[in-house]
């Protein structure tokens, strides 16, 4: 399947980078979001980018902004991308008004980081052909995707998106359906240690992130990571990991809860773990 035709729902920091990087392939991307103002909020978020790429030789934004069409609703695709909130009730409702609308072979890929995706194939009528195709931020620099099959999914489906990530300029690591998959079952214990150690008085954050950055090589430390992925999205993972594994070792720490009551949510609300301006 060459997937000519792509659906992004949702447009915010990950579903614009997802858009962006399809379009820059060569493929049609439609871009839907529910909330007023997204998709355009989007589209500047990937012009901006572009033109960043484009310093380094990439494409020019026009080029590729021109195979991005907004729509107010889910419409026929050869594929959809899911990257709305990480909120299981939202992406099975989801998933279940694209079912309904896609053709019968088109397939439905989630960008969930933890949500199993058994679970959302099982309100379709197509579960073999739901899939998770997990993407990093920022989404047109990191290359890796991270594949995960449904107990449903079928080799046919796996196959085709494997291929579509290579093609996409992505290496795809696929891995099986528990939650939080490889990446934040491994990731998010060392985030929410982190925060425990700057709760109990161990250290600055300055001090933790420079420790795991010299020490361990890491291009960016666990406090600076969560403020970029959203402080609340890291919650909600945690809360996927420890209803899932039944571990308290995945609990979020209290200092992760109480930023995020705060409205302390990372870098889109200007203050995290750190202050952006």
């Amino acid at each position: 399947m060459t997937f000519g035709r792509v659906l992004v729902a949702g447009a915010g920091q990950m579903g614009a980078g997802i858009a962006q990087v399809v379009a820059a392939s060569g493929r049609e991307v439609l871009l839907y979001d529910a909330l007023p103002g997204a998709v355009e909020r989007g589209v500047e978020t990937m012009r901006r980018s572009l033109a960043k790429l484009h310093e380094k030789g990439g494409a020019a934004p026009d080029e590729v902004l021109g195979r991005v069409t907004p729509v107010e609703g889910l419409v026929e695709a050869d594929l959809l991308i899911e990257a709305v909130v990480e909120h299981a009730e939202t992406k099975k409702e989801l998933f279940r008004a694209a079912d309904a609308i896609l053709p019968g072979e088109a397939i439905l890929a989630s960008n969930t980081s933890s949500i199993p995706i058994t679970e959302l194939a099982a309100v379709t009528a197509r579960p073999e052909r739901v899939i998770g195709m997990h993407f990093f931020n920022p989404v047109p620099v990191l290359a890796l995707v991270e594949v995960i099959r449904a107990e449903q999914t079928s080799d046919e489906t796996a196959a085709a998106i494997v291929a579509l990530a290579r093609d996409l300029g992505k290496t795809p690591a696929e891995a099986n359906d528990f939650p939080g998959f490889v990446s934040n079952r491994i990731l998010m214990p060392f985030v929410n240690e982190a925060a425990y150690a700057l709760m109990e008085g161990v250290a600055e954050p300055e001090a933790i992130d420079t420790v795991a950055k010299l020490g361990f090589a890491h291009p960016m430390g666990p406090l600076a990571l969560a403020d970029l992925i959203g402080l609340d999205t890291c919650v909600a993972i945690m809360e996927v990991l420890h209803d899932g594994l039944g571990d308290p070792k995945y609990a979020p720490c209290p200092l992760l809860r109480r930023y995020v009551a705060a409205g302390r949510l990372g870098r889109k609300s200007g203050r995290g773990f750190y202050e952006y301006t």
